[in-house]
């Protein structure tokens, strides 16, 4: 449990800066130059991504389970899943779901972990699921103060397009199927429909 602890306090600390301190994060990266700033960012969120995988395999082997979810529960995640890698793409696609979901990243992380927390109880769980559900809460409440501060080191918003509104939804939907009936059990061991 302790490797996965010290992952989720790097690859989600590194990831908190902006949160805690968006002035802080500015000054640091005009210190160091932009250049390094990014490639320590980078760092350090690999590492935590490397000990968040690694710990939470090893915390797999001998579960702490906390609570039994309703059998009902799985198809309800599935559920809450299927928009996950919709506004996962529209991240990167500008178009009408990346408008009317403002973060659509944010989103995706907020539904892929309430979902998760929904389907499973053990302590593993709640620390990786329940860890990811309050950093996103937290960031999408710093990324509406930065903005109404005029904090806001968002990008100017790329033209819409259809186009991209219709390859978040049919490669999102196809990336939905290939998780639920193939890859979350090569990756994760675990059949999330069977």
């Amino acid at each position: 449990m302790l490797w996965l602890i010290v992952g989720l306090v790097l690859f989600l600390g590194v990831h908190s800066v902006s949160i805690v301190s968006p002035r802080g994060r500015d000054a640091l990266a005009q210190r160091m130059g932009e250049g390094a700033w990014k490639g320590l960012y980078s760092l350090l969120a690999f590492a935590g991504l490397a000990l968040i995988v690694w710990g939470y395999g090893l915390a797999r082997q001998a579960p702490v389970l906390l609570y039994t979810p309703p059998a009902g529960f799985r198809h309800l995640a599935a559920l809450l899943l299927l928009p996950v890698f919709v506004l996962l793409l529209a991240a990167y696609l500008p178009g009408r779901i990346q408008r009317a979901a403002k973060h659509p990243m944010l989103l995706s992380v907020k539904l892929w972990a309430l979902a998760h927390l929904l389907a499973n109880g053990t302590l593993a769980d709640v620390l990786l699921f329940g860890g990811f559900l309050v950093w996103a809460v937290a960031d999408r409440i710093s990324v509406k103060r930065r903005a109404a501060a005029g904090m806001s080191r968002i990008a100017p918003a790329l033209p819409g397009s259809p186009v991209n509104d219709a390859i978040a939804l049919v490669g999102g939907l196809a990336l939905y199927a290939v998780f639920v009936f193939w890859a979350h059990a090569w990756l994760f061991g675990v059949r999330p429909m069977g």
